[in-house]
């Protein structure tokens, strides 16, 4: 067994019940393309592997790829940069070009993956995840609460993220500082053409949000003076945690009309 690298993130699972609990999370048909991100000793990776034919692991420790290797002969295992993976390329012959994504992901560039994750959201059927607790509640916060945020609006524009479950602290080697939850995103089956540019949106929902205490009329008052335009009283009233998702879309494309 290889000893964990806290620089890394890597925090290991070893509950069986845990274990099967998050592959049985994850509603890929077996003849579907799975990918595993960072299956350090593989905890996972045995059941998922025996699930699905089409499978493979992208970890980045070389030590682990080397434990794989050994305990798993037969399982494709790709030593790599899960910040680097191209997901297009690896939907290419897939059925559906689509992949399925499963993981428990390094908790200090969890928003990182995810965002490239959505990114990629037209060759991605589903993603089962495992992450820091308070991010899962952001993913999937409401309007008008404490939680909702730049994540939620990002996440569940282009997906619809669902917190499946807790998990203890006690289940991993070493145990994380933190809470943890799976949350499972599910992927529109096809995507609707974008209405606005991805990045005029998020820098929309990025200024919204970064003085999130601020009306939109002065939280986004560097956009309005570039853009030459004032918002109408009761939109310019409001405050980001009170726009929906979908508002912000609304939103980003009535201010981009203007340049």
């Amino acid at each position: 067994m290889i000893q964990p690298i806290k620089r890394l993130g890597q925090n290991f699972l070893q509950d069986p019940n845990t274990i099967r609990k998050i592959v049985d999370s994850l509603g890929a048909e077996t003849n579907s393309r799975v990918v595993e991100i960072g299956p350090g000793t593989g905890a996972l990776t045995k059941l998922l592997s025996e699930r699905y034919s089409d499978f493979m692991a992208i970890e980045i420790d070389p030590r682990a790829v080397e434990w794989l290797s050994h305990e798993l002969p037969g399982v494709r295992v790709v030593q790599g940069d899960v910040l680097e993976v191209d997901w297009v390329e690896l939907a290419k012959d897939a059925p559906g070009e689509k992949v399925s994504a499963i993981g428990n992901l390094p908790y200090y560039i969890t928003s990182q993956i995810l965002f490239g994750l959505l990114d990629a959201a037209p060759v991605i059927r589903e993603a089962v995840i495992m992450m820091q607790y308070e991010v899962a509640a952001r993913l999937t916060a409401a309007p008008r609460t404490k939680d909702y945020g730049i994540l939620s609006v990002a996440t569940q524009l282009a997906c619809t993220p669902k917190l499946l479950f807790p998990v203890s602290r006690n289940v991993f080697y070493p145990k994380p500082d933190v809470k943890s939850a799976i949350v499972r995103l599910e992927f529109p089956q096809s995507v609707t053409e974008q209405r606005v540019h991805p990045e005029w949106l998020r820098r929309v929902i990025r200024s919204a949000f970064n003085q999130r205490r601020k009306t939109l009329r002065n939280s986004l008052s560097a956009i309005l003076n570039e853009v030459q335009m004032s918002l109408p009283d009761e939109l310019g009233a409001k405050r980001a945690e009170e726009l929906s998702p979908q508002e912000f879309v609304d939103l980003a494309l009535y201010l981009h009309k203007a340049q």
